[in-house]
């Protein structure tokens, strides 16, 4: 999948007190930690996502999997990007990790994805008009900045 042409959607920042090694470890954490839930086992399938289980290497790297996303690219303490789909959208979730300060890590996370098809276009005002992801992923940052 080619990310760089997929749509951007959104990037949300955040500054972690903590080096940019910690901060993977704790993203890491929170990604197995959110994704791995039943309920989002049961959401992937619902909406026929690619991959529905966790599988693969831990900590995460390329070809880990958990419901909803797959692993495209571990660069640790730097990048990790996320791509996914299902029925109604194809999706990238890219986190990057760059030194803010002494001791400080600013982690962004940027959304691209596309949404095909009336079904699609149903599925992106339900998630991104509303406002609900973004309300999510600022939720995933906060809980890795106090991991």
């Amino acid at each position: 999948m080619d990310i760089t042409a997929l749509p951007r959607i959104d990037e949300h920042t955040t500054v972690v007190d903590a080096e940019p090694a910690a901060v993977w470890r704790a993203l890491g954490e929170t990604l197995d930690r959110s994704f791995t839930h039943p309920r989002a086992a049961r959401y992937a399938r619902l909406v026929g996502a690619a991959d529905s289980t966790a599988s693969g290497p831990r900590p995460l790297a390329e070809g880990s999997a958990f419901p909803g996303f797959r692993v495209a690219a571990a660069d640790p303490a730097r990048e990790l990007v996320l791509i996914g789909r299902h029925h109604y959208s194809t999706y990238a979730l890219i986190f990057r990790l760059e030194e803010a300060a002494a001791g400080h890590t600013r982690l962004r996370a940027e959304t691209r994805a596309r949404f095909p098809g009336p079904g699609g276009a149903l599925y992106r005002l339900l998630v991104v008009g509303t406002g609900g992801h973004a309300v999510f992923t600022r939720r995933l940052l906060s809980a890795v900045r106090v991991r």
